[in-house]
C-alpha cells in the first residue's frame, strides 16, 4: 500500500479492514476492471479509493500539478456525491489530491472555473456531469480510471443513456470500477458493454444480513402513527435518527409535528435547494439537529456516525428501499435499530418485505407513555452528572442551594427540570386486529349530553365527532355513541371525560356556530328507528302508509267442482250499427262492392314510359318523343304560379338603380373584393 495512503487510514483510526476492501486490494487485481458488489455500510467508498490509488499514483507517493482529471467518481445522488468527496479528501489529503465536485444545484460558472483550475479527481452526478462534457468545459484524455458507484441505483433513476455518454467519451485504456449492493441483469449487460474482462467481486457477511441493526416491527393504530413516532423518538434518545416517508408532503407534515413539540428537526427531500440539503446533513454531523425526516434521496450512501435509530413512517416500496434505508445505521461495526410502523391492514405488507429482504423482526407494540418514563427514569439514575463536581464558580450556589431546600425539593426541582427539556409522551390507543367488523369493546359508566342541531341542520356522527374532540379538550376515546335525530341529537361522554368538556365549553355550554349541550340525567329516549329520514325537500313529516289487509291465496283447482253458469247478456239493440249481428239464413244477401271506374281512354298510363311511334330503319329521331293524345306545345292545364312579391327598399334620391348594371370603379363585376357572398353559399362544396 502506498504510505501517504497508509497514513491517512491511521490518522482515521483504521486498524482493520473491512472485508470488501481486503477483497479490492488484492495484487492480482490490481489494474483490472472490477464488478464488486457489498452490503450497504461495508466501507464500499473507502475500497474504491484503495483501488485505483496505484493507477492513479503508480509509484508515486504524491500527486503531481492539478490539470486534466485522471478519476472521475459518478454518484446518482447530490448527497452521496458530496459525501463521496468527503471521504476521498481525507483519504488522498496526504498525497496532495485536490478533489472536486459537480453536483445539480451547484452554480455551474463556479464548478467550471474550478475545472479550469485543474483537479487530478472529480466526483459528480451523472447529469450535472453530461452538461460539462457537452459543454466542453471538462478534458477527459488524461482519465485512467471511472468509478460507478451504487451504479444499480443509477439505473433505476434512470441514467441509463448518461452513463453510456460519459463512458462512450473516456478514453478505452481506462479502468472501470462498477460498486453496487446488489447486481441486477442490467449492471452485467452495462458491464459487458463498458469494462475489458472484469473481475468480478463479491462480498458475502459471515454472519447474516444487517446482524448490527435490530429490526422492530411495531403494530400502531392508523390515527395514532404520529404519536407512535414521537414515543419512538423519546424512548430511544438517539443521538441521531432519520425518519423516512414516501412523499414530500408527508416529510413537510411530519417536520412541523416535530418541530411544535420542541424536537431539533431539519429535513431533506427533492423540493429543497442543494444549499439546504447540504446544510441539513452538516446540521446532523455537528450535532445542531437530532432527527432529520427524509425521502428515499436519503436512503443511499449517506453515512451519520453518530445515527442510531432508522424509523420507517411509511413502508417502503420494495425490499432492497428497506435494506438501505435501514443501512444507514449500524455501519461499520455500529449498533443500531429500526423500526417499521405498521397499521394492521399492511401487516401482510410488511411481512413480505421482510421475508424478500430475508429480515427477522421482532413484532411488538410502540412504546406506551409509562415505558417512555421509565426510560427516562433509567436514563436520569445513569447520568454522569451524579458525579461531575460542581463548577467552581457554583460552589457557593450550591451551597445555598442546599441551605435553603429540603432534598425532596432539590430532588422534586431536579426531575421537573429534566422533563421539561424533552416533549412529553403520547398516550396511545390499542391497534386492535384491524377488523371492521369487530366487536366494540364495552364503553363503561358513560352521561348523555343533548346537542341543539340534529339532521335536518345537516349534523351527522362525521361532523359532530371532530368538533367535540377539538371544542371539548377530548379524544375520540371519550366519545361512545351518537345518535342524530331530526332537531337535535344524543352523545355519550365516558364519565371521566365530563370534567373536561365542562371545562372547556364553560358555564353556557356553548360549541361552535351556536351549537349548545345540555347534560341529561339518564339515558334519552331515541323514539322508533325508520329506515328513512324525513322528507328534506318539502319539511314535512313523512306518514306512514295505512296497513294493508293481508293477502289471501288463490283456492285450490278442484277439477270435479261444477263450473259457474255465465250470467246472461243483456238483449241487442237491432238499430245500433255499432253492435255485430250475427247473420241468419233469412238475412238480407250483402251487396256487392262499388266497381272501380275505368280509366279515361285520352289519358296517359301513369307509368313514366310512353307511348313512341316505330321508327323505319334509317330514320333519325326529329324531335323529343310527345303524348300522342296530347299535342306538342299545348298550354299546361295547372294554372300559372303567381310570382312572389319582394319588398325593395326605395332607392335614395340621386342613387343608382339596384338593377342597373355596373359602369365602372369600384362597382364593376371584375373587383372580387366588393363582392357580397351570403354564408353557406360559397364556391364549391366543402372540403
Amino acid at each position: 500500500m502506498i504510505q501517504t495512503i497508509a497514513d491517512a487510514l491511521a490518522a482515521q483510526g483504521y486498524d482493520k479492514m473491512t472485508p470488501v476492501q481486503d477483497a479490492v486490494i488484492a495484487p492480482e487485481l490490481d489494474g483490472a476492471d472490477l464488478l464488486v458488489s457489498a452490503q450497504t455500510g461495508s466501507g464500499k467508498t473507502v475500497a474504491f479509493g484503495l483501488a485505483i490509488a496505484p493507477t492513479l499514483l503508480g509509484d508515486e507517493t504524491h500527486f503531481g500539478r492539478a490539470a486534466a482529471p485522471l478519476a472521475l467518481v459518478i454518484a446518482p445522488t447530490r448527497e452521496l456525491a458530496m459525501q463521496v468527496s468527503r471521504e476521498l479528501t481525507w483519504l488522498y489529503g496526504k498525497a496532495g489530491a485536490i478533489v472536486a465536485t459537480c453536483v445539480g444545484g451547484m452554480d455551474t460558472r463556479t464548478e467550471r472555473r474550478t475545472l479550469d483550475r485543474g483537479a487530478h479527481i472529480v466526483v459528480a452526478t451523472p447529469g450535472r456531469l453530461c452538461d460539462h462534457i457537452k459543454r466542453n468545459n471538462i478534458d477527459l484524455t488524461d482519465l485512467r480510471a471511472v468509478v460507478l458507484d451504487e451504479a444499480d441505483e443509477m439505473l433505476d433513476l434512470g441514467f441509463r443513456e448518461d452513463l453510456e455518454f460519459i463512458l462512450g467519451e473516456s478514453p478505452a485504456t481506462r479502468r472501470t470500477l462498477m460498486f453496487s449492493a446488489t447486481v441486477p441483469a442490467a449492471i452485467g449487460k452495462l458491464a459487458k458493454s463498458y469494462q475489458r474482462d472484469a473481475q468480478r467481486v463479491s462480498v458475502v457477511s459471515d454472519g447474516k444480513q444487517h446482524s448490527d441493526i435490530e429490526y422492530r416491527a411495531l403494530t400502531v393504530n392508523p390515527r395514532d402513527t404520529e404519536n407512535a413516532i414521537l414515543n419512538i423518538l423519546r424512548f430511544y434518545e438517539a443521538k441521531n435518527a432519520i425518519v423516512f416517508c414516501n412523499t414530500r408532503a408527508a416529510v413537510a407534515r411530519l417536520t412541523a409535528r416535530l418541530t411544535n413539540r420542541n424536537f431539533s428537526v431539519v429535513a431533506l427531500s427533492g423540493e429543497l435547494s442543494q444549499t439546504e440539503r447540504t446544510n441539513a446533513l452538516q446540521s446532523l454531523r455537528d450535532g445542531r439537529a437530532r432527527v432529520c425526516v427524509a425521502t428515499d434521496v436519503a436512503a443511499r450512501g449517506i453515512d451519520l456516525p453518530n445515527l442510531e435509530l432508522v424509523i420507517h413512517a411509511d413502508l417502503p416500496t420494495n425490499a432492497d428501499t428497506l435494506l438501505h434505508r435501514s443501512g444507514r445505521t449500524g455501519r461499520a461495526g455500529r449498533k443500531g435499530v429500526s423500526a417499521l410502523i405498521v397499521p394492521p391492514k399492511m401487516r401482510s405488507k410488511a411481512t413480505r418485505l421482510m421475508g424478500w429482504a430475508k429480515l427477522d423482526a421482532e413484532w411488538a407494540l410502540p412504546p406506551s407513555a409509562a415505558e417512555v418514563n421509565a426510560a427516562d427514569q433509567e436514563r436520569l439514575l445513569n447520568d454522569e452528572a451524579w458525579t461531575t463536581p460542581a463548577p467552581e464558580d457554583a460552589v457557593e450556589f450550591v451551597a445555598e442551594l442546599v441551605e435553603r431546600y429540603t432534598p425532596a425539593q432539590l430532588a422534586t426541582a431536579f426531575v421537573n427540570l429534566h422533563r421539561s427539556r424533552g416533549s412529553a409522551p403520547e398516550e396511545l390507543s390499542n391497534p386492535g386486529d384491524g377488523k371492521e367488523n369487530a366487536p366494540r369493546m364495552e364503553f363503561g359508566k358513560s352521561i348523555w349530553f343533548s346537542i341543539s342541531t340534529g339532521r335536518n341542520d345537516g349534523a351527522e356522527p362525521r361532523t359532530l365527532l371532530p368538533m367535540l374532540c377539538r371544542v371539548g379538550d377530548m379524544t375520540r376515546d371519550d366519545i361512545g355513541a351518537i345518535r342524530v335525530q331530526p332537531r337535535h341529537s344524543y352523545v355519550e361522554v365516558a364519565e371521566g371525560a365530563v370534567p373536561k368538556l365542562v371545562n372547556a365549553l364553560g358555564k353556557d355550554m356553548k360549541a361552535e356556530d351556536g351549537v349548545t349541550l345540555t347534560r341529561l340525567d339518564g339515558v334519552p329516549d331515541f323514539g322508533p328507528r325508520t329506515g328513512r329520514p324525513e322528507n328534506k325537500g318539502s319539511g314535512k313529516p313523512r306518514f306512514d302508509k295505512e296497513a294493508k289487509p293481508p293477502h289471501r291465496g288463490k283456492p285450490a283447482y278442484d277439477p270435479d267442482a261444477p263450473k259457474p253458469a255465465r250470467k246472461p247478456r243483456p238483449p241487442r239493440d237491432d238499430a245500433a250499427p255499432a253492435e255485430y249481428k250475427p247473420r241468419t239464413a233469412e238475412s238480407k244477401p250483402r251487396s256487392a262492392p262499388a266497381a272501380k271506374p275505368k280509366r279515361d281512354a285520352t289519358r296517359p298510363p301513369k307509368s313514366h314510359k310512353t307511348e313512341r311511334t316505330p321508327m323505319k330503319a334509317g330514320e333519325k329521331p326529329k324531335s323529343k318523343p310527345v303524348w300522342k293524345d296530347k299535342p306538342a306545345g299545348a298550354a299546361s292545364d295547372k294554372p300559372a304560379a303567381r310570382a312572389k312579391a319582394v319588398w325593395k327598399k326605395p332607392a335614395k334620391e340621386g342613387a343608382p338603380s339596384r338593377d342597373a348594371k355596373p359602369t365602372g370603379g369600384y362597382n364593376r363585376a371584375s373587383d372580387a373584393s366588393k363582392r357580397f357572398t351570403p354564408p353557406g353559399k360559397g364556391k364549391g362544396p366543402k372540403k
